[in-house]
């Protein structure tokens, strides 16, 4: 299915692009809420909605919520290491406000832009499993549609990636991951470009570096002009 074709779909029983919070639909993930609930009482402990501009040219992908990140705040990559380099690199790109400060209270506004996740509930040892990422598909693929003027879809690791190609009905093996890939989604109207996920271990062992970050960003900006 394109990108357009999912936009025109809209049955009467049409998924919302956003779970409700309290989404039972994948056990394990229930399971472990509770337990965090229990933990972290003052945590969010929930779906985690989507962030951004509802005039998107730019769908950014993640895997999951972190534990102590979105899971704690509300807002994706909030209050986590790799909340840190996305979106100072955001600023830098013109994507948001530049007003980040890791609080959902801090004012920061994203211009053309939103992010989510493949799974929006926060799973254990941030490892979804293949059940939990096809069932959260749905939600993917209606946040995707939900959006009229999306142009390019940037996928956070290889789990976005591959999540995002199955929403849209397309064969891996035509768009095959890597790290700077470009792909022209079927109608061309979108493209998707993908990159390391963003994560402490990525930067700490230099697989991603902020310089490798900012050329993915930086084709992006040129294709949106």
């Amino acid at each position: 299915m394109s990108v357009a074709a999912a936009k025109r779909a809209k049955p009467a029983d049409a998924v919302p692009a956003e779970p409700p919070v309290d989404c039972g639909l994948c056990p394990r993930l229930v399971a472990f809420r509770e337990e965090n609930k229990a933990a972290y009482p003052d945590y969010f402990n929930g779906a985690a909605p989507s962030f951004g501009d509802p005039k998107a040219k730019l769908l950014i992908i993640g895997l999951a919520p972190g534990l102590h990140g979105a899971n704690r705040t509300a807002r994706p990559f909030t209050g986590d290491y790799a909340g840190d380099l996305l979106y100072a690199t955001l600023g830098k790109f013109g994507f948001s406000n530049n007003k980040y400060d890791a609080r959902p209270d801090d004012g920061l506004k994203l211009k053309g832009a939103m992010i989510t996740n493949a799974v929006r509930c926060v799973p254990p040892q941030n490892k979804p499993v293949g059940a939990e990422i096809k069932t959260c598909r749905q939600f993917l693929n209606a946040r995707i549609a939900a959006l009229p003027a999306l142009k390019a879809i940037m996928c956070l690791g290889r789990i976005s990636h591959d999540s995002t190609l199955a929403a849209l009905g397309v064969k891996a093996k035509d768009a095959p991951f890597g790290h700077g890939a470009e792909h022209e989604l079927p109608g061309g109207a979108v493209r998707l470009f993908d990159s390391y996920h963003c994560s402490r271990y990525n930067t700490n062992t230099r697989r991603l570096t902020p310089e490798m970050f900012e050329s993915v960003f930086a084709a992006i900006r040129a294709m949106l002009g």
